[in-house]
């Protein structure tokens, strides 16, 4: 018998058109105009597949959601939400009670039916059980770590900030490194290498469950837990693969009270998407002429994308001691705003920590350097606080 997929929501072209092309591909179709009927139908006809619309008068898709998760005769139905695509809250709402996928409207009819495709496809493995833990999902505080060139310091901040942070609450921390085929957190930290990143990248959006992303973390000594890039060249292409990385971080924000992401260098499309997610942003520099100028127009292009100036820090990285190193006022005077904190070379202290595969922060907790990283924290913590 081919599957039953329920659609509701309250705008007939979408019935019409979403409905006749489902039963063309073998399925059978319910269809309800608001929420309240789409509860009944639910329960009435239990669906193997739910589509469901966040914007609905009478009900929206959330509490439409809500209801049914908490029904043990619906609990354990795949949902599969329609959005907004500049709503990104959105989608961390939906994911937070309790829905499996998102797509935005208008769809393609061929994305749509991947979609539909890998939701039945692993509905059977679904418990109720597991759905009530989605459901009680909450956002975490998202930390994006970026520059605008390779090696200035990007995955060394990220991750004594993730230590940090941890050092400071003793909350649960995730640390992720999203730079696809140049990773070195593995190598960095001692962890063994998986290919976690690699196959949620690889996947539909539909695959990046929670157990497969908690699959892929690894706890680390410090007491956070890691998601490491794959070191292997070839997957520097999946780098582009923005609407994975996208749900993969509303999925991590969903896991700990802080993710801190290493984004690597540059606004490709993909830092671009995972940014507009971001709580705070943390942009690394160092203290010479071009690097200035290139965190100057950096700043100008978070500024156009809408990005609130508050959440943006700037710390600048002099990781060398060199006479040709600009002092820091003059650097925050020619960069035209505050720098959060300089951390000075402190090449002893890292080969130290390298050697332990711990953080500084963690190598040498009383050092100077270690206290800035500690600085880099509590600003964050403050800022978290004034939300």
């Amino acid at each position: 018998m081919s599957e039953k997929i329920l659609i509701i929501d309250d705008d007939v072209d979408t019935l019409r058109l979403v409905g006749l092309m489902l039963q063309r591909q073998g399925y059978q179709v319910v269809a309800a105009a608001n929420g309240t009927q789409g509860l009944t139908k639910a329960f009435e006809e239990r669906p193997q597949l739910i589509l469901l619309d966040v914007m609905m008068p009478d009900m929206d898709g959330y509490e439409v959601t809500r209801r049914l998760r908490k029904n043990p005769a619906t609990a354990a139905i795949p949902i599969l939400m329609f959005t907004a695509k500049t709503q990104l809250d959105d989608k961390v709402t939906g994911f937070e009670v309790g829905a499996d996928d998102y797509l935005t409207k208008p769809t393609h009819p061929t994305e749509l039916q991947s979609h539909v495709k890998a939701l039945l496809a692993r509905a059977s493995t679904k418990s109720p059980e597991d759905m009530a833990t989605v459901s009680q999902e909450r956002h975490g505080y998202v930390i994006g770590v970026v520059s605008v060139r390779g090696g200035l310091g990007v995955t060394t901040v990220a991750t004594n900030l993730a230590a940090g942070l941890y050092n400071r609450t003793k909350a649960d921390v995730v640390l992720a490194e999203f730079t696809p085929g140049q990773g070195t957190l593995a190598s960095d930290l001692g962890i063994s290498a998986n290919s976690g990143l690699t196959d949620i990248l690889k996947g539909t959006v539909a695959e990046i469950t929670r157990e497969k992303v908690q699959s892929s973390l690894v706890t680390h000594g410090m007491g956070v837990r890691v998601l490491v890039s794959s070191e292997n060249p070839t997957d520097v292409d999946l780098a582009a693969r923005a609407e994975n990385f996208e749900t993969l971080v509303i999925r991590l924000s969903t896991m700990a009270h802080y993710v801190v992401l290493d984004l690597g260098s540059g606004l490709s499309l993909s830092n671009q998407k995972i940014l507009a997610l971001c709580s705070d942003r943390i942009v690394v520099m160092e203290g010479m002429p071009h690097s200035i100028q290139h965190t100057k127009l950096l700043l100008g292009e978070l500024s156009t994308m809408k990005m609130d100036a508050k959440s943006i820090s700037v710390v600048l990285n002099n990781r060398q001691r060199s006479d040709a190193q600009i002092p820091w006022a003059q650097v925050q005077k020619d960069l035209g705003r505050p720098i959060l904190t300089t951390l000075t070379p402190m090449p002893e202290l890292f080969l130290q920590a390298s050697r332990s595969r711990t953080p500084a922060l963690i190598a040498q907790p009383e050092n100077m350097t270690a206290q800035q990283f500690l600085k880099i924290a509590d600003a964050i913590l403050e800022r978290e606080k004034a939300r």
